[in-house]
């Protein structure tokens, strides 16, 4: 058995940065890894997944410059963009791998079990620390469905591997990895329709963004079977065939799960060192990562943080801070996100239902894409602008943001409130014309009257 001053289990995009800095401190450093270096943003998760959409989204509006006057034939070269896709995801994979080996991190490619106090074992090593970090990350949640185990079926894991491009595609799920990917496919042609078990897609959002979104998919194509699930699928001669509780059968060469995720914890034994997991397999931790067992930490999603990379990022350096004395928590920033699809969609903070269930005094105005005079001379009607200030204090609390770019607007509100801003500030802001941007002091003059 070796000893150690750090086990990091799992190189997602906190147990990389955290294995690294503790090596270039000098400590002896070792990290597991079962799969590839980088995790699942890396290899199937942000870094393909916007590659592949740089593809799909320049297709789409090529398709949709017809509304300019501009008419133009798409040839989408699938395997080409598969493998650019592919070379994209190699070389950040490459960059994990490099920086680790110029920290001086040991990494054993082997999944990793507790077999002891802050005992790991993988593959032929055992090894003692007084610091274990579990970054495990999770992975898609297949759902028990008569005839799909055994099935060549798609997931965010294998999508990115498919050669070419299939000419229909179903896909079960209403989330952001469901629209992404199935707006990206029917983008580059092939013919996709979605089940959604319940009565809108991005059902975690406000209504009015799944709509936008659904008519968003609708202008691409898409076909939406809302308030239907699958009783069964058939898989022969190359094509799967869905049965539907409504009576529906459908029928597509691909067919994509995306119903969820799961916690990558199964295989950790976490019982041998005493860290307790939840009733859905995450690792319990507290308001400063720390598991049931002492010198035992969790961070990301394993941990039931947001799914986010740039949260399990910023774990790492609240990990780093908390060692150090410093008093941060799991939930010490204003988080935000954003969903992919053509619009985008960027959030930020609480919405007004949000901010009503907590007792807060709040109120919101919203001014629709169809107001703003960039997006009239781009042609793009699809969207809005929403933010949420709490009308005691002036705060804002939060942001909705759908359209043309919407992720890189967003930002605007999460550094606002991170500030502890008032809407004022934004209202008194003189932004450049004609901008997006431009339309968010106006969506705060609303508040004026």
């Amino acid at each position: 058995m070796e000893i150690a001053d750090v086990v990091i289990i799992g190189s997602g995009q906190g147990g990389v940065p955290l294995a690294a800095d503790f090596a270039k401190e000098g400590r002896k450093v070792v990290l597991f890894e079962r799969d590839s270096l980088g995790g699942s943003c890396i290899n199937y998760g942000c870094t393909p997944s916007k590659a592949f959409l740089a593809a799909a989204h320049a297709a789409g509006r090529a398709r949709q410059a017809k509304n300019l006057g501009v008419h133009a034939q798409v040839e989408v070269d699938f395997p080409t963009v598969i493998e650019r896709v592919r070379s994209v995801r190699d070389r950040f994979n490459q960059g994990v791998k490099r920086r680790l080996d110029e920290a001086g991190v040991k990494v054993v490619c082997a999944e990793a079990s507790f077999t002891g106090e802050r005992t790991v074992t993988g593959g032929d090593l055992t090894v003692q620390a007084p610091l274990v970090v579990i970054n495990t990350g999770t992975s898609s949640f297949t759902p028990n469905i008569p005839g799909l185990a055994g099935t060549p079926y798609l997931t965010n894991r294998n999508f990115f591997d498919l050669k070419t491009l299939p000419p229909r595609l179903l896909a079960i799920g209403a989330g952001y990895i469901s629209l992404e990917l199935g707006q990206g496919l029917a983008r580059l042609g092939s013919e996709t329709q979605m089940i959604v078990r319940g009565s809108r897609v991005l059902d975690r959002e406000e209504p009015d963004v799944s709509e936008t979104l659904a008519e968003a998919l609708r202008r691409d194509g898409v076909q939406i079977h809302l308030n239907a699930n699958t009783e069964k699928v058939i898989y022969a001669n190359d094509v799967f065939t869905l049965k539907l509780d409504n009576g529906q059968e459908l029928q597509s060469e691909a067919l994509l799960i995306a119903t969820g995720r799961k916690p990558n914890t199964s295989a950790l034994n976490a019982a041998a060192t005493s860290v307790e997991l939840d009733e859905k397999g995450y690792v319990k931790i507290d308001d400063q990562f720390r598991t049931t067992c002492d010198g035992v930490y969790a961070i990301g999603d394993a941990a039931k943080q947001p799914a986010f990379t740039h949260v399990s990022w910023e774990d790492y350096r609240r990990v780093k801070a908390i060692l150090r004395g410093e008093n941060r928590t799991r939930n010490d920033r204003v988080l935000g996100y954003a969903i992919y699809t053509e619009p985008q969609v960027g959030r930020v903070g609480m919405t007004i239902e949000d901010a009503q269930n907590k007792g807060i005094n709040a109120q919101c105005v919203t001014l629709p894409m169809a107001n703003i005079a960039r997006a009239i001379e781009w042609g793009h009607d699809l969207g809005f602008y929403r933010m949420v200030v709490d009308t005691d204090t002036n705060k804002v609390l939060g942001a909705t943001l759908v359209g043309y770019e919407a992720a890189e607007l967003v930002h605007v509100f999460l550094s606002l409130m991170e500030a502890g801003a008032n809407w004022q500030l934004l209202e008194q802001s003189v932004h450049i014309h004609p901008t997006y941007g431009e339309a968010l002091p106006s969506l705060a003059r609303l508040l004026i009257g």
